[in-house]
């Protein structure tokens, strides 16, 4: 960390000897005060400072004060969560790029994994956006984020793509450090997940050579999420609603708290990830004599195309995809249990929506797109 050259310093995870100064600071702080309250409900807010004083590198940081936390919130709100990988030697220093489900919880999830299966975690790719408060934002960089800026003139996001594919090259190739960054900025609402032609066009920017070798060096290993229920779904379909009804509307940052909130400690079933092997053989079998848009493109659909093929299903995706296309053909998938306890969630769901003019039959079907987006999808792969 003691590395990392200085022009990354606004963006970048704190550095191991900037941890005392930051760690009292957010011990001062009354509303960090108040949230770690309500996370560790049975831990004085005295041990929870003496855990954080005795964490001398950011990883000690989050085995001492996030790891528990998260593994809390699988034990309570989830089946648990399970990890395939196609080649483990390969993550240690490679970039995974994912389907983005919950505004915090994706990457933590597999902060935990990687913890878990290789002793280290990766940096985060976190939007500025959600930075919304002072303690927010330093206790991310704490938990070894970096800060995408989104809030700037176009030319200042030039200079800021510029600098934020820079300095995931040098983390990756000059650090050896796994990196975790969304396919797309914000999530998928209706987990149609398509990579942003763009991300891929920022991530080679740091490079004036061909696109492809540019990319070769991040080691892209596309990662696949699945969540068995996704506690924000009424959430993201009031959103859909507020959009139709309103093309203007935009999410407001309490919005965001509620969302944050809601996938924090809402129930998610069963939890899968799969991290694929790195796509620098596919990327080798490419046309050479594309042009760079070309080359985006088929980058963006060799990620999408490995991750749809790796998703897990539940019966709420057999049948909410069978409600939503009328194809029969996964009826063995379910029980006549499953549809009952199937259709009275969807029903609570829309229920908790509290829109005056709530349209119900709309809401149903953007809610039953968001799980059977995947499946359909994952059966594109096999055509």
């Amino acid at each position: 960390m003691n590395t990392i050259p200085a022009e990354f310093d606004e963006i970048r995870p704190y550095m191991p000897h900037e941890l005392p100064a930051v760690y009292e600071e957010l011990i001062a702080d009354p509303e960090f005060k108040a949230v770690m309250g309500y996370a560790f409900k049975d831990i004085p807010f005295e041990n929870i400072a003496a855990m954080m004083r005795g964490a001398s590198t950011n990883i000690e940081f989050q085995k001492a004060i996030v790891y528990p936390f998260v593994k809390g919130l699988l034990a309570k709100f989830s089946k648990g969560i399970s990890l395939t990988c196609d080649n483990k030697d390969n993550i240690s220093n490679a970039l995974c790029i994912s389907n983005h489900r919950d505004i915090i919880l994706d990457s933590a999830f597999l902060c935990i994994l990687m913890i878990e299966n290789i002793g280290n975690t990766v940096e985060i790719a976190i939007g500025d956006n959600l930075l919304i408060r002072p303690w927010i934002k330093k206790l991310v960089r704490l938990n070894r984020s970096f800060i995408v800026q989104r809030s700037a003139s176009i030319r200042e996001m030039l200079a800021s793509s510029k600098r934020l594919s820079s300095y995931i090259h040098h983390a990756i190739t000059e650090r050896k450090q796994p990196v975790w960054i969304a396919q797309r900025e914000g999530r998928a609402k209706d987990s149609n997940d398509t990579t942003q032609e763009g991300l891929i066009k920022m991530l080679s920017m740091y490079s004036s050579g061909d696109i492809l070798d540019a990319l070769k060096e991040l080691n892209i290993a596309p990662t696949t999420i699945s969540y068995e229920f996704d506690p924000c779904d009424y959430l993201k379909a009031k959103e859909f609603q507020q959009k139709r009804d309103n093309p203007e509307h935009k999410k407001s940052p309490m919005d965001d708290l509620v969302n944050m909130q809601t996938g924090l400690f809402g129930y998610k079933g069963a939890i899968h990830y799969h991290i694929a092997d790195v796509i620098n053989d596919k990327i080798d079998a490419l046309d050479r004599a594309m042009n760079k848009n070309e080359k985006t493109a088929a980058v963006a659909r060799i990620i999408d195309n490995i991750l749809h093929s790796n998703y897990r299903f539940w019966p709420v995706n057999y049948y909410f995809y069978e409600q939503l296309t009328g194809d029969t053909q996964f009826a063995d998938k379910y029980t006549a249990t499953d549809k009952e306890q199937l259709e009275a969630y969807m029903a609570a769901q829309i229920a908790k929506v509290d829109l005056a003019d709530k349209d119900e039959a709309f809401l149903r079907t953007k809610i039953l797109e968001m799980y059977a987006n995947p499946l359909i999808n994952y059966l594109k792969t096999k055509e």
